[in-house]
């Protein structure tokens, strides 16, 4: 038996074995995509989480190397024509922590990302940045390797400028104020599922809801939560009639009654009662190879984010505009 591992014909078997996953990604790649899609040139392979900015004209991303960037959408844009990152944020002087999810708070003219080693979980942090300047307005650590391990991964923010980030390994929320003070940790029983294989990877996506709460996804459970942060941050388990939010990512509100829940494959959630309950409507899958993590809103349609660049020596990304009619 050793020495067939020695051999010719097993070279050739490994051989034939990676050029099956290469040429199904290679057919993926040259498929015409069935939706509008954006493409960019990037400085990196990932990219954790995209938003739309329509008051500049541009989508921000956020660099799991570290970091922030801008892609500039011209008005007389052409379709297929491919754009470009530009970095606006290159040095955080974090070492090599990730920026992960973020929001634009447009009130306040910032961005609000969160901050995480991704390997380690040995430190965690949420950041604003100016939208004009790109000049930090503050940095809050929130834990580091004397709390044990975390993951700041996603992040909200209420209309007082309030920040509320996920905690993806811990299943916490921390509450931060307008100017960066640490407030305090929201902790609840329902976050944490009995199954200790749906605790590998934590609360995730995290939308503040224009009538006063949150929306939480649980990304291994699937388990949607409604988070009262005026009522004493009671916790309610959304109660989702049809369908499963299992492996959610990214969330983003379309309306008040409809929620996208970014994922492989990503879902549009409604709800007719104040979001006591949910139902799974429509699904739309993307690039799944890519491996989609955020959605955003340009224009009134849904973009999905995916995390993967491919492409040598110019890595490109894709934006996937996610059609829910079918």
């Amino acid at each position: 038996m050793a020495s067939f591992f020695c051999s010719t014909n097993f070279f050739l078997l490994l051989i034939l074995l990676s050029a099956v996953p290469v040429a199904f990604i290679i057919h993926l790649e040259t498929s015409k995509h069935a939706t509008h899609v954006y493409e960019y040139h990037s400085t990196g392979w990932f990219r954790e989480c995209t938003k739309w900015d329509d008051v500049n004209r541009r989508f921000l991303v956020s660099f799991m190397e570290g970091g922030f960037g801008e892609v500039p959408v011209p008005e007389n844009h052409v379709p297929g024509a491919v754009l470009k990152e530009i970095p606006v944020v290159k040095n955080l002087g974090l070492g090599k922590n990730s920026s992960l999810g973020f929001v634009v708070d447009r009130p306040r003219n910032r961005v609000v990302v969160a901050i995480a080693d991704v390997i380690g979980n040995l430190y965690s942090a949420v950041a604003a940045y100016d939208l004009t300047t790109w000049e930090e307005i503050f940095l809050t650590k929130l834990s580091g390797p004397e709390d044990g391990k975390a993951f700041s991964d996603d992040v909200a923010v209420d209309p007082e400028g309030n920040a509320f980030v996920t905690d993806a390994k811990g299943s916490k929320i921390w509450k931060v104020g307008l100017d960066g003070k640490f407030l305090y940790i929201i902790n609840n029983p329902l976050f944490t599922p009995k199954e200790w294989y749906n605790n590998l990877v934590g609360l995730n996506g995290i939308v503040h809801h224009p009538n006063g709460y949150l929306l939480v996804i649980h990304t291994f459970s699937g388990n949607l939560y409604k988070v009262e942060v005026r009522n004493g941050d009671e916790v309610k388990l959304v109660k989702i009639i049809e369908g499963s939010l299992k492996f959610g990512d990214g969330l983003e509100l379309l309306s008040p009654t409809k929620l996208v829940v970014a994922g492989n494959p990503s879902k549009l959630v409604e709800s007719s009662d104040d979001w006591e309950s949910g139902c799974v409507v429509a699904k739309f899958k993307g690039a799944t190879h890519r491996l989609v993590t955020a959605a955003t809103v340009k224009d009134g349609k849904v973009y999905l984010n995916h995390i993967f660049g491919l492409g040598y020596p110019k890595r490109k990304h894709v934006l996937v505009e996610a059609d829910f009619s079918s």
